[in-house]
């Protein structure tokens, strides 16, 4: 007896299609899982018959033999596990009905309870564009799926319900997005009318924000790196749909999608320790997983204490930053997750760090603070956009009791020169001018005579490479927009320089 159904899988964050194909052959009996399946596939046999005997049905005493087509994709996990057991129905007629069009997805406890995986909204948008007409899946995952349209989504608890549903004793409905709340995904980042003082660093980040900018905070200890960069997030543009979906793509692969989440609406902030290896920050695995880059994916990646961080990580981080993507290669496969990320970095001057604190003492010595600052090297730190320096704060700003500027008010200004860019990029892919390609960098970025004369002197003096004579040209660009300048002055080109002022050639005179 044979039977065939459809089910889903995926590989990196992409999805594809399976079909689950169930031979029962009258001899000794035996359960084999064929299709390069993982070990928690394999295991999906004892969960299986289990469920089966649990719910009321007759598992076969026979040769049993499940193919996962196509056979030469590694199956991983345990979604496997309710089309198996449908198919298993079927072929032993045990059940009839089902639909030829139908996907299943799903994990099985031994009573038969249909439990969350991972990957479902990229599985049901693949459903979708495989022609399916409906997919069945856990629960626990139809708030992502819901937000798919084209397809009948059917969400279940456990076996039975998939049974009266396809025999018409008791149908389903399909899910629908008005079914979830917008409230219940939105992150709220605190807010930028608590900090006190801090004007400059301030200025830096609204000027990253209105351009998609890397930064680096360099401040001693205390003078409030981190807690700039935990606003930065709050003062970002809204993101689009298409970026939701990427974002809750990656999440719900990652298994890191916080329960009854319908999408990820709020950018993503993502602050890895400094003892993440290099596979955590860019991901790995047998079966590759995003890393930290990945997760970051439209948000923001906070890097504190950069120097601290294991070296090979940090060089790994070069190809992301300037491709917004990471290829990882292994045996099984090669994947290519999306990383369009703004990179935030925090730094201390020196080890102690006190180096240039205006009252407390430097204990590094000369060369000590060198080799500490040498552990960024200058790749990595030309494709920092904005160098920005964050100073102690005294009592005199700390006291103060009106509020600062408020994140709203800050992201008014943002969203305004985000609106100049992107009639400015209209068809040409580009979202902000942090991603302004060579080809059109001279073209968006016209400048005065006094202008290009002022560049020209900071190039020669601060001995800058060609990267960082690009990020200083993109930096002015965002500094003109948020003027609402189509021309880019000398004054925007002089703010664009200051932000460089801490590059290295700054540390070693």
């Amino acid at each position: 007896m044979f039977a065939r159904l459809n089910s889903l899988g995926y590989f990196g964050i992409d999805a594809y299609g399976v079909k689950v194909e169930a031979d029962i052959d009258q001899h000794f009996p035996g359960f084999d899982v064929v299709g390069l399946p993982d070990a928690s596939v394999k295991e999906s046999r004892d969960r299986v018959r289990a469920a089966m005997r649990n719910c009321g049905f007759e598992f076969p005493q026979a040769k049993i033999t499940i193919n996962l087509a196509p056979a030469d994709i590694r199956k991983e996990g345990p979604m496997y596990d309710l089309p198996i057991l449908m198919v298993l129905l079927c072929a032993s007629r045990q059940i009839d009905g089902v639909p030829e069009e139908s996907a299943f997805i799903g994990e099985l406890s031994l009573t038969g309870e249909v439990r969350a995986v991972r990957g479902v909204l990229s599985m049901v948008i693949k459903a979708r564009d495989l022609g399916y007409s409906s997919v069945f899946i856990p629960k626990a995952n139809a708030a992502e799926a819901s937000v798919v349209n084209g397809i009948d989504v059917y969400a279940v608890e456990n076996i039975g319900e998939i049974i009266e549903h396809i025999s018409g004793r008791a149908e389903l409905s399909p899910l629908s997005a008005e079914d979830f709340p917008d409230d219940s995904v939105n992150m709220h980042y605190p807010d930028f009318a608590d900090v006190r003082g801090q004007s400059a660093p301030k200025r830096a980040l609204e000027v990253a924000a209105a351009g998609g900018h890397n930064v680096l905070l360099i401040g001693p200890p205390g003078s409030g790196k981190s807690m700039l960069a935990k606003r930065l997030p709050s003062i970002l543009p809204d993101m689009t749909f298409e970026e939701s979906i990427q974002v809750t793509k990656i999440h719900s692969i990652a298994g890191i999608l916080p329960p009854n989440v319908q999408l990820i609406r709020s950018r993503p902030f993502r602050a890895p320790h400094h003892n993440a290896s290099p596979a955590a920050i860019a991901g790995g695995g047998h079966i590759p997983g995003p890393g930290e880059v990945s997760l970051a994916h439209n948000g923001v990646l906070f890097l504190d204490e950069l120097p601290e961080f294991n070296n090979m990580a940090l060089e790994m981080l070069r190809q992301p930053l300037e491709d917004h993507e990471v290829t990882i290669s292994r045996s099984t496969g090669r994947v290519t997750y999306p990383c369009d990320f703004q990179m935030i970095a925090a730094m201390n001057p020196c080890r102690c760090g006190y180096f240039g604190h205006p009252t407390k003492q430097c204990t590094c010595s000369k060369g000590a603070v060198a080799k500490y600052l040498g552990k960024i090297s200058g790749p990595l730190l030309d494709r920092m956009d904005i160098h920005a320096e964050v100073p102690p704060v005294d009592y005199s700003e700390l006291s103060q009791s009106a509020p600062s500027e408020s994140s709203a008010e800050i992201r008014k200004r943002v969203n305004a020169a985000r609106k100049l860019q992107q009639a400015r990029f209209e068809g040409t892919g580009i979202a902000c001018n942090a991603r302004i390609t060579p080809s059109l960098l001279h073209k968006v970025c016209p400048m005065t005579d006094e202008a290009s004369r002022l560049l020209q002197m900071a190039f020669d003096r601060l001995k800058l490479s060609g990267r960082a004579y690009d990020r200083i040209m993109k930096v002015a660009r965002t500094v003109a927009d948020l003027d609402n300048s189509e021309t880019i002055d000398s004054v925007h080109i002089s703010e664009a320089v200051q932000f460089r002022t801490l590059d290295r050639n700054y540390w070693n005179n």
